[in-house]
């Protein structure tokens, strides 16, 4: 075969490449994405809690090294595992009376190769804002049993909550506040 054939045919090989690896938009699968978090209580022991209702979109891709987080979390759907919900929900923590959702909009994700390594963002709780960092421990993409692009990751951060308006009993219940998210995602 002609070497200029062969040239043509890897230019329009690398072009078709490069048209597929565009940036794919996932949606949340409410089934495997939980928001947790956990807190020092008294000293004593360190408590965790978790979110049951997470909703939003995650676009990636990998070529250009970018991507983008927006999600929200459902501040009602909160699992204490005892007594506890209803008291977490009152005005001195997170007010779901008037404030029902948590949201979480990331400004920046910084790549090593094409794998991202954390996410920063801007975290709404009671209607306040602070940038938080979220360090990413796994990151996965594939197919999953239904033959769907699809992408999971585990990512860990830490707020203060008194930022938020919600330092009811610190220092006796911890202030430092630790974000573990757990997410799965399919392509749109």
């Amino acid at each position: 075969m002609n070497p200029l054939k062969i040239a043509f045919a890897l230019l329009a090989a690398a072009g078709t490449t490069a048209a597929l690896a565009a940036p794919m938009t996932y949606t949340l699968d409410p089934n495997h994405s939980f928001v947790h978090f956990g807190y020092s209580h008294m000293g004593f022991s360190d408590q965790e809690q978790r979110f049951n209702k997470v909703t939003g979109t995650i676009t990636y891709d990998p070529q250009a090294q970018t991507a983008s987080v927006d999600a929200t979390i459902d501040l009602k759907s909160i699992d204490t595992g005892s007594v506890l919900n209803e008291h977490i929900q009152g005005a001195d923590f997170f007010d779901t009376a008037q404030y029902p959702t948590a949201t979480f909009k990331s400004t920046s994700v910084k790549f090593q190769g094409d794998q991202p390594v954390s996410v920063s963002g801007d975290l709404t709780i009671k209607g306040v804002t602070h940038p938080v960092t979220l360090m990413i421990e796994h990151f996965h993409t594939g197919r999953n049993m239904m033959k769907k692009p699809a992408l999971g990751a585990d990512a860990v951060g830490h707020v203060m909550r008194t930022e938020y308006n919600m330092g009811k009993y610190v220092p006796m219940v911890g202030n430092d506040v630790t974000i573990r998210i757990d997410l799965e995602a399919m392509a749109h």
